[in-house]
């Protein structure tokens, strides 16, 4: 990737949401794409949840990180809260206007959203979170 807004070489540690609506695939995807373009390296968020001791360290070892949660319930944000470790990027996707539903054909655009905006909130400019008081239905349904 030429462009690297963090010029970490890298060593962005992409945490993201993976939940069983589109946003939790569409975070996914959005993840790998960065990964494989060089932007930085996806770990296990459910090895944070479960608190599993090397998982744990990592995160709050690293020096830049991004979590992305496809939908503002917040699942990784509460895994990271959960397993006391410091939130430094953080993104929903929704609150970048994309709508929650169980279409599971993304559109490159929203991928293409998802990715300026995981760049964006890894340089410390731009933290995209759900609006106070708005309500969603959980990861699993619609």
């Amino acid at each position: 990737m030429s462009e690297n807004c963090c010029a970490t070489n890298g060593n962005v540690m992409i945490l993201s949401c993976s939940g069983g609506s589109n946003v939790g695939q569409l975070a996914n995807q959005a993840a790998v794409e960065m990964m494989q373009e060089g932007f930085g390296k996806m770990f296990c968020l459910a090895g944070l949840g479960g608190h599993l001791g090397g998982f744990v360290q990592s995160a709050k070892d690293v020096p830049e990180m991004v979590a992305i949660d496809g939908c503002d319930i917040g699942c990784a944000k509460a895994i990271l809260t959960h397993a006391d470790v410091p939130i430094r990027g953080y993104l929903v996707l929704t609150a970048l206007g994309i709508e929650k539903n169980k279409d599971f054909k993304f559109k490159r655009e929203d991928i293409d959203k998802a990715k300026k905006a995981m760049k964006k909130s890894c340089e410390g400019a731009f933290s995209v979170q759900p609006v106070q008081g708005s309500t969603a239905a959980g990861c699993c349904c619609g």
